[in-house]
């Protein structure tokens, strides 16, 4: 049992673990102290030291975030001196602070401009600095923007960058006045070893990272009459997009928002979740041909442990930091890709469209995803597979433009060809999915029976730890896969970029043992990507998770290699996974990129 101390907040007693902060103790009480560089996701910095308390005896205030409870505290959270004091402080960030709200993207959704109008910030006592200032936009990426007139140099990007995805694509420069939040010699985003993951977008708290936006063009698409506008939406959308519409966190809204596309004017609406199943038959056919080589033809250059390729952040990475392993790489495009492919091929020739007059958009919780429709390897249609990438953010964005009141709206199912998706497919949207849905069809494809775990729910990579590991023993299999029997198919899941270099220094040692390892940029996978509400924390998060695994429940397919539309798409177009057609539209290979 873990010792607790006593302490006094607001003359209120209170008892807290050892080694919580006060500013844990207070939120415990249901008091809630104001912080703009604190984030449940990062190490304590009190660099804003908007979170200060006045701590009795004491003779300058403490940052409530950054100071350990002790016994016999007595700790006054709104006294005078502290609200003049935060309020200063605010306003001092507010004289670096190009505070132009109403034309900024983050507008009603900015910590800054929250404290301001709490403390009612409408006089300006301090010079004021923004125009003294060399402020400039990067606006050269196609994945994220970056205002320096809107940064309070907080540092949680810098600190995002470093803990959660080990990049360090972010770092702070110069002291004093002159201090700012860079990149590698002062260089774009674009030409840095960036992977466009978005998670600095999503731990900053005013609108100086933001991801680049697209909603124009797609309405000027939408617009035009000459164009047939195809949509698609990747499976955490669903679980994400209500909490931007008011929603709690975790409510799933699947037929709502496919519903608000229709109205919003979309010619098609379809799901990412159909090439999510297809990437289980091209991927889960790639694994055991590899194994197959491996094992019977005993070539020793076959590339194992295989590697999933749908996190595009995962995949520029991989580019710069271990690129003697792109080989270990599934050649499969991302469902997004895939997808993108057969709009303007098997979709465009089923619905005797011109492909040159479709518009592929996707909706994405993804900033990488931007990035990747804009990567040269993407134009296999023969025209750009995927035009425009919105998040879910700005997918609300549009929904609000529009005048639609999402509550009331009646749900309605994806449109045919292209659009039907099992369950396999919703859990991409959170890590461990890809690996899940992956085990669902080659076990059984292997055996002729299903995984043996109860209702299909591979549990052992399920969850939020950093890095996850499953084995699957593989007995009677059939003729087919003879060679395979008494193989212990062995797996890991990673998510975010700093347990995805775990895994990689593991297999560079040759300490790792594995078959298949699927790797996701995000913390909580594709839920909890740049894209996604903000915020999102760790408890936003799991209600995503669950969220998820409760729409891949209620589905009556839950396995890839049974979804009739897939089956379909083989029959007519493909003919065969990993066959000739296949291998031109819906795989790739990756570029070699540098450090530095």
């Amino acid at each position: 049992m873990s010792k607790k101390v006593n302490l006094t907040i607001n003359g209120f007693p209170v008892e807290i673990e050892t080694g919580k902060t006060i500013l844990e103790a207070a939120d415990s009480q249901g008091i809630t102290i104001p912080t703009l560089c604190y984030h449940k996701d990062l190490c304590v910095a009190g660099n804003c030291r908007v979170c200060i308390v006045e701590v009795t005896g004491q003779k300058r205030l403490s940052a409530a975030c950054a100071t350990p409870c002790e016994e016999g505290m007595e700790i006054l959270t709104n006294s005078l001196k502290v609200r003049n004091s935060r309020k200063h402080i605010i306003e001092l960030l507010l004289t670096e602070h190009n505070a132009d709200c109403t034309k900024c993207y983050r507008n009603g959704n900015c910590e800054l401009q929250t404290l301001a109008s709490e403390y009612k910030i409408m006089t300006q006592d301090f010079i004021e600095l923004v125009p003294l200032k060399k402020y400039s936009i990067d606006a050269y990426s196609p994945s994220i923007m970056k205002d320096d007139s809107k940064c309070i140099r907080c540092q949680r990007c810098v600190r995002t960058c470093a803990e959660l995805q080990g990049v360090n694509a972010l770092t702070v420069a110069h002291k004093g006045d002159e201090m700012k939040i860079t990149t590698f010699l002062e260089k774009h985003m674009r030409d840095v070893v960036c992977t466009n993951c978005g998670q600095c977008i999503n731990h900053c708290p005013t609108g100086a990272l933001v991801e680049k936006n697209y909603i124009e063009e797609v309405w000027e698409a939408i617009a035009n009459p000459k164009k047939h506008v195809v949509v698609q939406t990747a499976p955490a959308v669903r679980v994400g997009l209500g909490e931007e519409l008011g929603l709690p966190p975790g409510t799933r809204v699947t037929g709502k928002m496919v519903a608000a596309l229709k109205r919003l004017g979309f010619d098609s609406v379809l799901d990412t979740d159909f090439t999510a199943d297809l990437t289980i038959m091209e991927e889960g056919t790639e694994l055991l041909t590899r194994l197959k080589k491996a094992l019977v033809d005993k070539d020793e250059t076959v590339d194992l442990p295989m590697a999933t390729s749908c996190s595009p952040g995962w995949i520029k990475y991989i580019e710069h930091m271990y690129p003697e392993y792109l080989g270990n790489l599934s050649t499969c495009k991302s469902p997004q890709q895939m997808f993108g492919a057969l709009a303007k091929t098997y979709y465009a020739k089923a619905r005797n469209i011109e492909p040159d007059n479709i518009v592929s958009v996707s909706i994405m919780p993804c900033t990488a995803k931007k990035f990747e429709a804009w990567r040269p390897e993407m134009h296999d249609s023969g025209y750009r597979d995927v035009d425009y990438v919105l998040t879910t953010r700005e997918l609300a964005i549009l929904i609000k433009q529009a005048g639609l009141d999402f509550e009331k709206i009646e749900p309605v199912k994806y449109d045919r060809l292209m659009g039907d998706s099992t369950g396999a497919g919703v859990i991409f949207g959170a890590t461990g999915g890809v690996m899940e849905a992956a085990l669902r069809t080659v076990y059984e494809i292997v055996t002729g029976r299903e995984v043996p775990f109860d209702n299909l729910d591979i549990t052992p990579v399920r969850g939020m730890e950093g890095v996850r590991e499953a084995s699957i023993k593989i007995e009677n299999p059939v003729e087919d896969w003879a060679f395979l029997d008494g193989v212990e198919l062995k797996c890991a899941v990673a998510h975010g970029l700093v347990n995805a270099k775990t895994v990689m220094e593991s297999v560079k040692s040759g300490k790792a043992d594995y078959h298949f390892i699927e790797f996701m940029a995000c913390p909580g996978g594709c839920l909890g990507g740049g894209g996604q509400p903000i915020p999102t924390n760790p408890e936003i998060r799991k209600k995503r998770a669950e969220a998820i695994y409760a729409e891949d429940s209620s589905l009556t397919i839950r396995k890839s290699h049974e979804n009739p539309e897939v089956l379909k798409l083989y029959k007519d177009f493909l003919k065969e996974p990993l066959g000739e057609v296949s291998h031109h539209l819906l795989h790739t290979k990756y570029t070699k990129r540098q450090r530095y």
